[in-house]
């Protein structure tokens, strides 16, 4: 870990934050220029380059009205302030974080229930400010603390029924504790986690880096709440931590005598300043560690010991046909013997490694009077992978190998050699199903027990399953809207429509979004496996429901009948629906005509079942369409030729 930076992944942009900023620059893009209430987000880098593409500034929302185009920001605003710039006329383009909208409808509906809402955060944040302004009376804490006080102020404050809610960038400690507080001494409690869940990815990412480090680097905002509460949780993990808003603040020689330093940022910090940043650490810390070796090290250095049973790191220095000869720095000659180079018998040792490589091994036995060392890499593999497997139990750390059999109750993984065991019910697969299908697969899993002595290990794939499908199911929730597409896989089917997997959450299309034909079944147009374009047309977080539609709603099936047929054109049409007093049958996709059971034969008919079957195809005149009532007459008996009757009735009478 020498002379590293180690770079949180989660730091940078969140989900609200990029949506945020992307809205506004669409927006500014198609209308030329448009506005925002103060900060769009908490980073005035990326501020000034909005004000650059034309999404000027302001405080006043006084000053905005019809014709003016604004951008609430991500934190979300005040409701007096939006009420007013919709009586106003004015169009908003709503950038609100979608996690800060659902703790505004859950204060507002706590309201309305009549239950007193309850906000853990910073009284003065904008966001706390705006959720705050979606109800009457709200409560707002800052931690523990001031619920501690609430509660001693009044007895009756115990017996209010509460609904507690966070700041999506509020300290999860905090929030636990206070509602932990709320719960055992209240009555009526109803606590919501709203924090999101890249904030708490984010803040234990950036404490467990900490925690590793010399030096731990902060880059955000001054005013960004999450980045100074990534300040307060970097602190007390890491004696040195900085917190700065690009790399030119970062302090000449602070990363002297530094072994490895840490970075992350809030969530407002856009990737180049981090970029910027983590170069800059790098090169600090490259010319901080550029002084030479002192000439007693190096003397050391030279007269290493080797000694049987230690680990021994050198170059290789040739590879002939039976052995592989390694400079260790020692006066002994060292080398490997093919059959200690690796596992696998049929391996070449070119295949393994190369002249001039850095190679780990375990000393074998030291001969002092011939001058000689034997190592071995196979056995020091060996010995890592069980460590590598030990280590993986403490750190639950995910693991990847490869399924080599079907055993009684399971199945055998082979990881770096090492045979893991699976049991049926951990293997991801549903009850009863084949686990001979897996061999061959490549799995993730973790270990979940270790007994070295006889060799015996234990992991779990179900768990990394799991794992992933619970993430992937946050992601959907984290970032679903009204409108959006996504490509989704049929997973059931039911007589009123099918379920569709869009990443880990299912949603239903009910059956007459699936298609603008009338269909009896869902099994008509689509079956279990099949890929869906779906887009959501509602869903509701606290019930975890999903609506979905198939159907192309931009495009009106009626129009496409007007556009392709006229009265006196012949269709072929297809019966979708034979009644009493005639047959309906699809001209297009979504447009139904009615054959009356007079227009179906060229006779009498008792009914249209003599004549017609659902699902047939025929072709029919269109004799009349009504615009208004968009209702089409069809008839078959129009193309018939007329009967002898017929003919008799339609001949002219002589005189």
């Amino acid at each position: 870990m020498s002379g590293k930076v180690l770079l949180a992944e989660s730091a940078g942009f969140c989900y609200g934050v990029q949506r945020a900023v992307e809205l506004a620059e669409k927006t500014a893009a198609e209308q030329g220029s448009c506005w925002m209430l103060g900060d769009l987000i908490h980073n005035a880098h990326v501020v000034a380059e909005l004000v650059e593409r034309g999404v000027h500034k302001t405080a006043d929302s006084a000053s905005l009205g019809a014709g003016d185009t604004v951008i609430i920001r991500s934190h979300g605003e005040l409701k007096s302030v939006l009420d007013e710039l919709e009586r106003r006329g004015a169009r908003c383009v709503n950038a609100t974080c979608p996690n800060v909208v659902r703790i505004q409808r859950l204060v507002s509906q706590a309201e309305q229930e009549g239950r007193q809402p309850l906000i853990i955060g910073e009284p003065h944040h904008p966001e706390v400010m705006g959720v705050a302004s979606w109800c009457a009376h709200p409560l707002v804490f800052d931690g523990p603390d001031s619920v501690k006080l609430w509660l001693s102020e009044n007895s009756e404050n115990r017996e209010t029924p509460l609904t507690v809610v966070a700041q999506t960038t509020c300290i999860r400690e905090l929030f636990e504790t206070s509602w932990k507080i709320l719960k055992k001494e209240c009555t009526n409690v109803k606590i919501f986690d709203t924090i999101c869940n890249a904030t708490h990815k984010r803040q234990t990412e950036a404490a467990f880096i900490a925690g590793q480090v010399d030096v731990m680097v902060v880059v955000g905002d001054r005013k960004s709440a999450n980045t100074k509460h990534l300040t307060e949780i970097c602190m007390k993990e890491c004696p040195r931590v900085l917190q700065v808003e690009s790399a030119d603040e970062l302090p000449h020689g602070i990363f002297t005598g530094c072994s490895a330093a840490g970075l992350t940022a809030g969530a407002s910090t856009p990737a180049g300043i981090i970029k910027e940043v983590y170069a800059t650490m790098s090169e600090e810390i490259k010319a901080a560690e550029g002084k030479e070796e002192s000439f007693e090290e190096l003397l050391n250095q030279s007269f290493k010991t080797l000694n049987t049973g230690e680990k021994v790191t050198g170059i290789v220095t040739a590879i002939t046909p039976t052995e592989v000869q390694v400079d260790v720095g020692a006066k002994q000659a060292a080398y490997i013997k093919l059959s200690e180079l690796s596992d696998d018998p049929t391996a070449k040792p070119e295949d393994i490694v190369k002249v001039g490589d850095e190679i780990e091994t375990y000393i074998v036995r030291v001969n002092d009077v011939e001058g000689y060392a034997e190592l071995s890499k196979k056995r020091l593999d060996a010995v890592k992978v069980w460590e590598n497997i030990e280590t993986a139990v403490e750190e639950k750390t995910v693991m990847e190998g490869t399924v080599t059999e079907e055993n009684k109750g399971g199945i055998v993984v082979s990881v770096k050699g090492v045979r893991v065991f699976v049991p049926a019910s951990q293997s991801g697969q549903p009850r009863g199903a084949d686990l001979s299908a897996m061999k061959g697969q490549k799995v993730q899993l973790r270990i979940t027990e270790v007994n070295r002595a006889r060799r015996r290990v234990v992991g779990s794939i179900r768990s990394v399953s799991d794992e992933a499908r619970k993430a992937a199911q946050e992601a959907v929730w984290g970032s679903i809207e009204v409108g959006k597409h996504y490509t989704g896989t049929v997973k059931s089917m039911t007589s009123y429509g099918v379920f569709v997997d869009i990443g880990g959450v299912d949603g239903m299309v009910h059956i007459s979004e699936l298609s603008w034909s009338r269909i009896k079944t869902p099994s008509e147009v689509c079956k279990v496996g099949d890929t869906l374009d779906v887009y959501v047309i509602s869903f509701d977080p606290e019930k975890h429901k999903i609506s979905l539609g198939v159907k192309d709603h931009s495009v009106d099936p009626w129009t496409v009948f007007m556009n392709k047929y006229s009265v006196g054109d012949v269709a072929s049409v297809r019966i979708v629906k034979l009644m009493t007093f005639g047959a309906f049958a699809e001209v297009v996709p979504g447009v139904d005509g009615l054959i009356h059971i007079s227009q179906i034969a060229d006779r009498r008919i008792e009914k249209p079942e003599d004549v017609l079957s659902e699902g047939q195809i025929v072709d029919a005149k269109i004799t009349a369409v009504d615009e208004e009532k968009k209702k089409i007459s069809l008839s078959i008996r129009a193309l018939l030729a007329p009967t002898v009757e017929e003919a008799a009735e339609e001949a002219p009478v002589e005189e």
